[in-house]
C-alpha cells in the first residue's frame, strides 16, 4: 500500500478549480477535527504546508474544504 499524502481541498465560493495544500501528517488530525468548525464560523485560520510554509485561509470563502489522501486514483465519493 502506497504511502498516504494527505491534503486540504478547498473549493471557493466563487467557483473554479480547487485550491489543494499537502499537510504534514502531523497537522492532519487537529485539522479535521475543528475543519467543520472554520467553515461554521467563517474563521480565518493559519494552515502549514508539507512544504514549511504557511498558508492563511479565510473559510468564510470557502463553500467545501475536505481533507483528501492524493495518492487515492478514484476521485469518486462513497466508492472505497
Amino acid at each position: 500500500m502506497a504511502d498516504q499524502k494527505p491534503a486540504l481541498v478547498l473549493h471557493l465560493a466563487t467557483g473554479g478549480e480547487p485550491l489543494m495544500f499537502a499537510l504534514p501528517d502531523e497537522e492532519v488530525d487537529e485539522l479535521a477535527k475543528n475543519l467543520h468548525l472554520l467553515l461554521e464560523h467563517g474563521s480565518v485560520h493559519p494552515v502549514r504546508t508539507k512544504e514549511g510554509s504557511t498558508v492563511t485561509v479565510h473559510f468564510g470563502h470557502v463553500a467545501v474544504a475536505y481533507i483528501d489522501d492524493l495518492q487515492r486514483k478514484s476521485k469518486v465519493f462513497g466508492l472505497r
